[in-house]
């Protein structure tokens, strides 16, 4: 069963607090996140229907804005999720032959996970950096500039962080 922790819901009730009175649904774009960190990097179906309980809108609203942004996994993703923008910028700066590469280094299509669970790839639509193109989004970072030695300086590291945490 998907459920908040205490502290989760406290933070919850803190996100909901910051809007007016019978306007809790305009919680649910910082609900959603914080249901996504909480819940594995993804939001099931379970998860949603639980934010629209808690928020006491219809799980409809919910799916609308969890389908719509691509800010938010609609399934499991891998350890180091690479977002890279695929839109009018970066394709000029050559965003579709990083795509091209990344899946030739990794082994992997756009919304898959390699089989060790460590990397995901998603295209996604513009991330606000087009004169760093072509550019991809990792959590919070963002990785511009991308070139081939740049992917693969960037795989090396991840691969690296993650062995060193285990």
């Amino acid at each position: 069963m998907v459920q908040f922790s205490q502290e989760q819901l406290t933070e919850f009730s803190r996100l909901v607090e910051r809007y007016p009175e019978g306007k809790q649904k305009s919680a649910l774009l910082p609900v959603l996140h914080l249901a996504q960190e909480s819940f594995g990097g993804w939001l099931s179906a379970a998860t949603l229907d639980y934010v629209a309980e808690l928020l006491k809108i219809t799980p409809i609203e919910v799916y609308e804005v969890a389908t719509f942004y691509s800010m938010y996994n609609l399934k499991p993703v891998g350890k180091y999720l690479f977002e890279v923008c695929h839109t009018g910028p970066c394709m000029i700066s050559g965003s579709d032959h990083i795509i091209e590469y990344i899946q030739q280094k990794l082994g992997l299509k756009p919304g898959e996970t390699t089989a060790d669970g460590l990397f995901s790839l998603k295209t996604v639509e513009c991330l606000g950096a087009c004169g760093y193109a072509p550019m991809m989004q990792m959590g919070k970072t963002y990785r511009e500039h991308l070139t081939k030695e740049r992917v693969d300086a960037i795989i090396e590291e991840c691969r690296k962080n993650a062995a060193a945490n285990n």
